[in-house]
C-alpha cells in the first residue's frame, strides 16, 4: 500500500461512499470523489482533508458516460494515474413492482448497473496502460438473493455480478495484472433510507441487523488492497448468500413476510418527502442515517475476514502442536504396558491414590 495512491470513488457524497472515502483518506491517499450532490461533495471534501487526505471534487452523473470519461481523464491530469477505482453510486425505489414506472426502472439500472459499466469501463481504459490496478464492485446481498419492494436495485446488483464475472475471465485470459473484487455488503445506516423513492405509506428501513457504514468501508479499502474473488461483509450477508445456494425456495416464503415488513419502519411517510432518483436532494448527508442508536459499529466475521491468513496459521499451528504432542494408538498402548510392568516389580513402592 502507497500513501500515494490515486482513489476515484462513486456515489462519495454520502453513505458507505463517503466513509470509503475519508478510511482511504487515512491512509494518506489522493482521493477523487464522484458524486451528483454539490453540498455532499463540499462536505465530503472537507471529511477527507480532516483525515489527512487530499480531496478532488467532480461533479458527475455516473448514468453518463461521458461524463465518467472525462472524470477519468481529470483524475489522471490533476492527481496522477488511477491505482484503485471504487464503484458504490445507487439509486433505489422501495415499491412493488406493480406501483413502478418505465421510467424509474431505467433511472435505478442506469445509475446502479450502468454507472459501474462506465466506470469500469473508464478505469480499464487507463489501467490497461499500465498492466495495473484495482477495481472494487461494491455490491450487496442482494445480489444473490433478491428481496421484496427492491425489485429495480435488485435486478441491477444481480447484473453487476454477472458484468464482473465476465470481465474477471476475460482479465485471466489476457494474463493482466488488473485485479477486480466485489464486495457484498448487508444493511448498513446511511442517508438512503430518507431520500429513496417509495410508492408505499411508511417510512423505509435497513432490514435489521444493521451496520454503520464505516464497517463496510473498512472492507472495502481492505479487499482494494487485498483482493480477492469475493469478500463478503456481516454475518447476514453470509447467511444470505448461503441461505439462497441452499433452500432457495424457503426463502422466497420467508422474506414475503419478513423483508416485505421489515424494509417498513412504524412511521408514516412524512409529507413531500424528497427524492433522489433524478435530481440529488440539498445538504450535507454524510455518512450515517437515522439509525445510530440501532447500529452496530463492528463486524466479527469483517474482522475475520480482515485476518484470515493470520487465524488459518494459529489453527494450522494448534492442529500440529496437538498432532506433534498427541501420541499415537501404538505409541498409547506400549506406555500403558510400560506403566503396568512397572507397577508390578517387587520393591516398587505402591501408589498411595490406589484404593
Amino acid at each position: 500500500m502507497s500513501t500515494s495512491d490515486v482513489v476515484v470513488i462513486t456515489g462519495a457524497s454520502a453513505g458507505v461512499g463517503c466513509a470509503t472515502a475519508v478510511e482511504f483518506a487515512r491512509r494518506g491517499a489522493r482521493v477523487a470523489v464522484l458524486s451528483r450532490g454539490a453540498d455532499g461533495l463540499e462536505g465530503a471534501t472537507r471529511d477527507i482533508r480532516q483525515a489527512g487526505g487530499t480531496a478532488l471534487v467532480i461533479p458527475a452523473d455516473v448514468s453518463d458516460p461521458d461524463q465518467v470519461e472525462q472524470a477519468a481523464g481529470r483524475v489522471e491530469r490533476e492527481l496522477g494515474p488511477i491505482d484503485i477505482w471504487i464503484n458504490c453510486a445507487m439509486a433505489t425505489v422501495f415499491s412493488p413492482v406493480s406501483a413502478m414506472t418505465p421510467a424509474e426502472f431505467k433511472r435505478v439500472t442506469e445509475v446502479t448497473y450502468l454507472g459501474y459499466v462506465y466506470g469500469t469501463m473508464a478505469a480499464l481504459k487507463r489501467m490497461r496502460q499500465r498492466n495495473r490496478g484495482t477495481i472494487v464492485q461494491v455490491g450487496s446481498a442482494l445480489a444473490y438473493r433478491a428481496i421484496p419492494l427492491q425489485s429495480a436495485y435488485c435486478g441491477a446488483k444481480f447484473a453487476i455480478r454477472g458484468f464482473t464475472d465476465a470481465l474477471r475471465s476475460e482479465l485471466i485470459h489476457d494474463r493482466s495484472e488488473i485485479r477486480l473484487t466485489m464486495v457484498q455488503i448487508a444493511a448498513f445506516n446511511t442517508p438512503q433510507f430518507d431520500w429513496a423513492r417509495i410508492h408505499i405509506n411508511r417510512n423505509p428501513q435497513p432490514v435489521p441487523p444493521i451496520f454503520q457504514p464505516e464497517v463496510a468501508a473498512r472492507g472495502i479499502v481492505h479487499a482494494a488492497y487485498h483482493p480477492r474473488r469475493e469478500f463478503w461483509i456481516g454475518w447476514p450477508t453470509v447467511k444470505t448468500i448461503l441461505g439462497n445456494k441452499l433452500v432457495p425456495g424457503f426463502l422466497d416464503r420467508y422474506l414475503a413476510d419478513k423483508a416485505y415488513e421489515g424494509q417498513l419502519g412504524p412511521e408514516p411517510l412524512p409529507s413531500n418527502r424528497p427524492d433522489n432518483l433524478f435530481d440529488p436532494v440539498p445538504g450535507d448527508h454524510g455518512a450515517h442515517g437515522r439509525f445510530d442508536n440501532r447500529a452496530r459499529p463492528w463486524s466479527w466475521l469483517l474482522w475475520a475476514n480482515m485476518h484470515r491468513g493470520w487465524l488459518a496459521a494459529g489453527a494450522a499451528l494448534v492442529a500440529g502442536l496437538a498432532v506433534w504432542g498427541w501420541p499415537s494408538q501404538p505409541e498409547r498402548r506400549i506406555q500403558t504396558k510400560r506403566s503396568r510392568l512397572i507397577a508390578g516389580r517387587p520393591g516398587t513402592p505402591p501408589n498411595p491414590r490406589a484404593r
